[in-house]
């Protein structure tokens, strides 16, 4: 890599600090630290909710996936996209107007203190976790930029994150999110899928030196494509991460449309990053490593300067994923734990005082686990399945079902939460029934819980009236 091309770096680096501290003036209130003050536009919401979601595991997944199997690779991106559809199709006009910061708020108000909590350290546990892979991508990529050893490049990329984060709130968070939303689009498909296109011969020699299956939509196997749609299309709809995104928006018709147009987006993201690893399986063919694919890639093809820009596009994507989970999991913690357990009066500046200072811990602690742990993929696919398994059906209650008691969703989430632990253990944590037979516990629970309680009003009532 050439000075230019660290000097662009290290630019991007100093930029995003220097929107940390530059947002932080804008901070009046706790509304504006942890939404942004409810007042964005589509100008902010719209690449906000797109890069919150696009992280290092949606770019180096995709492009590896292309290099693999072709076109079809775009169903990892393609479920995170179809699920931020999802969550403005049918819950715009609900989230619009609730007067909350976070999922468990929602459980809590709506079903009571005990199915707050359980939620709030599902929901905490598992933005940590997904922080803790941004941070060890953000670790590798110092790796090979400047040549130190793993531990210093995941502190140092670390707290980047952390400062900008936790001195600037979700107002940095966003702004920061717009620039690398910015840097992610224009450097991968305004500049390197065109370039590799180009190296490979055009599209119809591309199309020509590939096999066949690479231009199946379904070469990677319908077992794949499930497995995406239950992991990811459920858990984007109940992300607190992305339902802290959605709450800055300024009215339900930014919520709606800017959330669409963010899932459509995600989704054309998805088909280009498939497309530049096809691209990559012809261009440097043979790798050992198909992650490799986006960065030998970007060495390959791309001159002085532009393997800058690039490298700032995967910084961005793994960053904005980084300090919008740590944001998140800071969030739960304030808004759900201390702030609602204490009986303390604080003034709006103490409170953004204290979010800060819990924001920096909770940083700190990605840091530390991503310093010492070995396999952090174990313990997010236990988190993912939590989450997915037993909150979705209970925040669908929440949302649409009236009559459903706090009694019977406590039940299920509990059910649900013995059922998935119960099939991890059995088949492993890599097990996808997990989350099947923990949604299909949770809604069986509360189908049958709140029709004997029914029956059970029924039968009261006409005791009562016999009396």
């Amino acid at each position: 890599m050439s000075s230019l091309d660290l000097i662009i770096i290290l630019f991007y680096f100093a930029m995003l600090i220097g929107v940390g501290v530059y947002s932080s003036k804008k901070i009046d209130n706790e509304a504006d630290y942890l939404v942004a003050g409810k007042r964005l536009g589509y100008g902010l919401y719209i690449p906000a909710m797109t890069a919150v979601v696009l992280g290092g595991a949606s770019t180096f997944g995709s492009t590896k996936l292309g290099y693999q199997y072709g076109i079809s690779g775009l169903w990892l991106v393609g479920m995170i996209g179809l699920g931020i559809l999802g969550m403005g199709i049918f819950f715009s006009k609900k989230l619009s107007k609730l007067s909350i910061f976070s999922v468990s708020e929602l459980l809590g108000n709506r079903f009571g203190n005990s199915s707050r909590y359980i939620s709030g350290i599902i929901m905490a546990v598992y933005d940590i976790m997904v922080a803790v892979t941004a941070v060890v991508a953000i670790g590798v990529m110092f790796t090979a930029l400047f040549g130190w050893n793993s531990a210093t490049a995941v502190l140092v990329g670390g707290l980047i994150v952390v400062f900008y984060t936790m001195i600037g709130g979700m107002w940095a968070v966003t702004l920061t999110d717009v620039i690398q939303f910015w840097i992610m689009f224009v450097g991968l498909i305004g500049v390197l899928l065109p370039l590799g296109i180009y190296h490979a011969g055009g599209i119809t020699e591309l199309t020509n030196q590939v096999t066949p299956e690479f231009l199946s939509i379904t070469n990677i196997g319908g077992k794949a494509i499930f497995a995406y749609f239950l992991l990811y299309f459920f858990g984007m709809m109940i992300g607190q991460d992305i339902w802290q995104r959605a709450f800055t928006a300024k009215n339900e018709k930014i919520l709606r449309k800017g959330t669409i147009y963010a899932g459509i987006l995600c989704i054309i993201y998805g088909i280009a990053g498939a497309v530049i690893g096809m691209v990559a399986s012809v261009v440097v063919p043979g790798l050992s490593d198909p992650q490799q694919a986006l960065p030998q890639l970007v060495i390959a093809i791309l001159p002085t300067g532009l393997i800058g820009l690039l490298v700032a596009a995967v910084s961005s994507a793994v960053m904005s994923t980084a300090s919008g989970t740590i944001m998140a999991s800071s969030t739960i913690i304030v808004n759900d734990f201390i702030l609602f357990k204490s009986k303390k009066k604080r003034t709006e500046k103490q409170k953004i005082n204290l979010t800060r200072m819990v924001t920096f811990l909770v940083g700190c602690i990605a840091i530390f686990i991503a310093l010492v742990l070995q396999d952090i993929i174990v313990a997010l696919d236990v988190a993912y399945a939590l989450l997915s398994g037993s909150i979705f059906i209970p925040v669908i209650a929440a949302l649409f079902w009236k009559k459903v008691s706090a009694r019977v969703t406590l039940i299920s989430m509990a059910i649900s939460a013995i059922v998935i632990v119960s099939d991890l253990i059995i088949e492993g944590v890599s097990s996808l029934n997990a989350i099947i037979w923990g949604i299909a516990a949770s809604a069986i629970v509360m189908g049958v819980g709140t029709l004997f309680e029914r029956k059970k009003t029924i039968v009261t009532e006409g005791l009562n009236k016999e009396l």
